[in-house]
């Protein structure tokens, strides 16, 4: 930017500024840059709550052509860039948060706050006692070995277990049942931190509450 305007590229109301410091009242004032307006006004957050479809990335850019969710998003809800909130793999679905809040993304992703997430499951095959008590205490993976997670039989078919962890690595739930010798036919996550999924249809989306969003900040 500097290098902009020494040479004359960044104008304020007309004027031709003369340094990066000059003062700006982002209500007032009209910033162009190479004859181009840009806005100086800060723009308002945004909290989405998106029901994620299998084969959608959680990110804001594909590889390959990928269609990510920030693709998926209703035109009403692209006036203000958002990025996800944590990770989803391609094929899971379920709860994503998307919001340009950064204090908040932060409080919901830093492994110090561990902030949990529950996971419906559907296995190729059923837990033995011992085989669940083991990924309650912890499992050994090529990355260390997993916090204690929370694991309860599911009584939503097709589901066989309901999964709560507080930690974020990449697949992390598909890599636990397959270290056990099972494959994850189906994941889907229903709860983020005090934000839950509930009935949201798969594919859309919506702003999240006063109560909602009060409850993440306090969480």
């Amino acid at each position: 930017m500097t290098a902009v305007i020494k040479r004359g590229g960044v104008t304020i109301n007309g004027r031709v500024a003369e340094s990066y410091n000059e003062p700006v009242d982002p209500t007032e004032d009209t910033v162009s840059i190479d004859g181009r307006t840009v806005s100086t006004r800060p723009e308002p957050n945004l909290y989405l709550m998106l029901n994620k479809p299998g084969g959608i990335v959680s990110t804001t850019r594909g590889e390959r052509g990928e269609k990510t969710v920030i693709d998926i998003l209703p035109q009403e809800y692209r006036q203000v860039r958002v990025y996800p909130v944590g990770r989803l793999d391609k094929d899971s679905t379920g709860l994503v948060l998307l919001t340009n809040d950064g204090n908040l993304a932060y409080k919901l992703t830093h492994p110090r706050f561990e902030q949990e997430k529950e996971y419906l499951v559907r296995t190729d095959g059923i837990l033995t006692p011992e085989e669940m008590t083991k990924l309650e205490k912890g499992i050994d993976l090529e990355d260390g070995k997993t916090s204690p997670a929370k694991v309860e039989t599911s009584k939503q078919v097709p589901f066989n277990y309901s999964v709560t962890i507080h930690e974020g690595r990449k697949r992390q739930i598909r890599r636990m049942f397959a270290a056990l010798g099972y494959k994850v036919l189906e994941l889907r996550r229903v709860r983020f931190a005090n934000l839950r999924l509930g009935t949201l249809p798969q594919g859309k989306v919506r702003n999240l509450t006063a109560s909602e969003l009060e409850s993440l900040r306090r969480g």
